[in-house]
């Protein structure tokens, strides 16, 4: 590698000056088309609209200079006889982008210049209307509110727009994962790995699977160790019990960095996979990864972030079958864009870097909770290249409850956040090129959105009882500008993350978290480094629902204040002065009384997420279909079954003869070549046939690891679920708040 770095350098020079302007080297390629396109149809609609109204239209347009009547387009709506023609741009665009998902469910190139063309240009044409043409400057305090309002606006802008030019660029890495494995298959390259499994209080069990399944990993050339920063001799006896190699240290100092870089020092592996110790790995994991490491510049290969247990909003909703685990959209969605420019986060999991690389940057980032993140872009920074495989190649267990979901989402944000104060902070970093240091900005961002969503929630308030006009908007603005840009963004936002999570339903989990979120980032930015590292709490049972008053009370305070502002709304409406409050108020008290009942439904549902459902085992339930035999204990018949049900403790099975409780059977699944000790624990009988469930007994290592093996160690049975559509979304909504789940159970 020395003789090679001047070469390397000089490269790395000549590239950080093509990224230096992006934009021009995109220009004739990308940006001009999609313009182009976007354009055309834009220009389309409005044409049909000049149709029905064309000479009042083209009056007022003579009325002006060329850069008159652009800003006249951008800010004035045209005087049309009929208000539904205002409409007809926006149902135009809807259906273009209705065809083009409904021809294209899956991103293609040119369905995603379209949408990506509508979507910009509807943006900046939106923008274009707030900063120009809404704004209320009258008094200082509706002016205050609306210049934050816009800068609010703008956030959110900035983010989507950063986020569509991206997502243009999108690499699928699976195709060369393909070829780069066979290599890797047929031992023509075989480094060295050291997989590394991180532990601190977690219990034996969830440690226990997680060895077991990296051993499980079809790989020669791999050694595992245990980083126990616990000093548990439990976990060292249980390595013993494993064969695999024990790591500790004399103090925590760091955290999960400190003990990585403890482990770092000990080991001469080529290769480093890391896995968190709830994460096991499938079978086919080193098989995946190891090729993209044939080429020297590669530091870093992330993979998919996958759970097997249901995530903690579905499961208080009772929508565990119609909704994706909530990090699936930073997993189809964001990690895909950011890996366009080759600046994926390292989630410090499930990921595979080289040694070498980490040793030349000083090991893991110690200075903040997200060390994983920093050690990425440090790489990235080094000129190398970090990337992401979007397979499932591990399951992990997602936080438990709502208390274990939140305090998970704070640590990210606080350390997240401490970018802004230590070196790897990536928009200084030396290094990155501009459209890198954006794609973090933007991320970055996405912690301070939840700011803006408490200000939406009160804005109701603020208009209808304080009186306060933060921008000045008729219906006929609301129809020609508003509505197309958010019906647009809406429509499409389901499609663009590849179904991983709706607009609603995106909200939804904004507003459930919102105020600790909000309160953290002005805790973090006062105070970066006041709080450590807290694991979150895993393998939790609990028997009834339990609501969480502390997370909840904010969201009651909040539901009160839109009740408020709700009915005194009503009572305006039904005012003599009601024509005078509609002209003057922000769209009327219609819109006001939307918006209102829209944010009086959003809360009631996060409040209701706070009620955390029964979990009555440790031990996750899979649903595996397979053939089976089930012998007495003198083996000398078997009965045919099938299983329907299987975890690591028991299985439900279907089987057309009796069995009696507390009845001992052995069970074999052929295909897998394992035969399991069991006791009937219960039985429920059906008119042609029963279900038995059973659990296991006096399993050895070997029947162990093979059961391991067949509940999480092969990749094809983690598939990608479908996220609801928008209106799909809002119906499952609209039952939930009707029946919600802790009253289902007990119908």
């Amino acid at each position: 590698m020395e003789t090679n770095k001047p070469n390397m350098l000089c490269q790395k020079n000549k590239d950080r000056l093509k990224a230096t302007l992006p934009f021009m080297a995109m220009l004739p390629k990308k940006t001009i088309t999609f313009f182009l396109l976007g354009g055309l149809g834009f220009i389309l609609a409005i044409l049909i609209t000049w149709l029905f109204d064309k000479f009042s239209i083209f009056h007022s347009f003579n009325q002006f200079t060329i850069a008159d009547k652009i800003v006249q387009f951008l800010t004035v709506v045209p005087q049309v006889n009929n208000p539904i023609y205002l409409s007809l741009p926006t149902i135009i665009l809807f259906l273009i982008s209705w065809g083009v998902m409904k021809i294209s469910p899956q991103h293609k190139r040119w369905s995603k210049l379209i949408i990506v063309s509508i979507l910009l240009i509807l943006t900046i044409r939106y923008l274009a209307w707030r900063s120009l043409s809404s704004l209320n400057l009258s008094h200082p305090v509706d002016g205050f509110f609306s210049l934050l309002l816009l800068a609010m606006e703008c956030l959110f802008i900035f983010s989507n727009i950063l986020q569509l030019y991206l997502m243009l660029n999108i690499k699928d890495r699976r195709h060369q994962a393909n070829q780069l494995a066979l290599n890797v298959i047929n031992k023509k390259f075989t480094p060295s790995v050291a997989i590394l499994i991180t532990t601190y209080n977690e219990p034996e069990f969830i440690i226990r699977r997680t060895i077991m399944g990296c051993q499980n990993i079809n790989y020669d050339h791999k050694t595992i160790y245990l980083l126990d920063d616990g000093r548990r001799e439990v976990m060292k006896t249980l390595t013993e019990e494993l064969g695999c190699q024990y790591i500790t240290r004399p103090n925590n100092q760091y955290a999960k960095a400190g003990n990585l870089n403890n482990a770092l020092i000990q080991i001469n592996e080529e290769l480093v996979a890391v896995f968190d110790a709830d994460f096991i790995p499938s079978t086919n994991f080193l098989n995946r990864t190891i090729g993209f490491f044939q080429d020297q510049k590669i530091a870093l290969v992330q993979t998919n972030q996958n759970f097997y247990n249901i995530d903690p909003i579905a499961r208080n909703l009772g929508l565990e079958k119609e909704l994706t685990e909530e990090v699936e959209i930073f997993s189809r969605h964001y990690q895909l864009i950011r890996d366009s420019v080759e600046t994926m986060v390292c989630y410090g999991s499930s990921f595979l870097a080289r040694k070498s690389y980490l040793d030349e940057i000083g090991g893991f980032v110690k200075e903040s909770l997200s060390e994983d993140y920093f050690t990425g872009i440090k790489l990235s920074a080094k000129g190398y290249k970090c990337i992401y495989l979007d397979e499932k190649l591990s399951a992990g267990l997602a936080a438990e409850n709502m208390a274990g979901r939140l305090s998970q989402r704070l640590r990210w944000s606080r350390g997240t956040l401490q970018s802004f104060f230590i070196d790897s902070n990536p928009l200084t970093i030396p290094g990155l090129n501009i459209i890198q240091r954006l794609a973090h900005f933007e991320g970055i961002l996405q912690w301070f959105a939840e700011i803006p969503r408490i200000f939406f929630l009160f804005l109701p308030l603020l208009i209808s009882i304080f009186g306060i006009i933060p921008l000045r908007l008729n219906s006929s603005e609301w129809l020609y500008y508003c509505l197309p840009y958010y019906l647009l963004s809406w429509q499409t936002y389901t499609w663009i993350n590849r179904h991983s999570r709706s607009a609603i339903f995106s909200d939804l989990y904004s507003v459930s978290q919102c105020l600790p979120l909000s309160i953290n980032v002005f805790k973090v930015l006062s105070s970066p480094f006041s709080e450590g590292f807290k694991v979150t709490p895993k393998g939790l049972s609990q028997k009834h629902f339990i609501f969480n008053w502390q997370l909840a009370f904010p969201l009651l305070i909040l539901l009160g204040v839109n009740l408020l502002s709700f009915f005194y709304t009503i009572n305006l409406y039904f005012t003599p002065q009601s024509s005078m409050i509609e002209q003057e108020l922000l769209g009327g008290l219609k819109l006001i009384l939307l918006c209102t009942l829209y944010n009086i439904i959003i809360l009631t549902i996060s409040i209701f997420v706070m009620v955390d459902a029964p979990k009555s085992e440790i031990y996750n339930w899979f649903k595996i279909r397979k053939n089976i035999y089930i012998f007495e204990q003198n083996y000398h018949t078997y009965i045919s079954a099938s299983i329907n049900g299987l975890s690591e403790i028991g299985a439900e099975i279907e089987v057309d003869s009796e069995f009696k409780i507390n009845q001992l059977i052995k069970i074999k699944l052929p295909e897998e070549n394992l035969i399991l000790s069991c006791k009937i624990t219960g039985i429920n009988i059906n008119n042609t046939y029963q279900k038995i469930q059973v659990k296991f007994q006096d399993m050895n290592l070997s029947e162990e690891r093979k059961l391991i093996k067949l509940l999480y160690g092969n990749s094809d049975q983690w598939k990608r679920k479908k996220n609801p559509g928008e209106l799909q979304s809002l119906w499952l909504m609209l039952k939930v708040l009707v029946r919600p789940n802790f009253l289902r159970k007990y119908q």
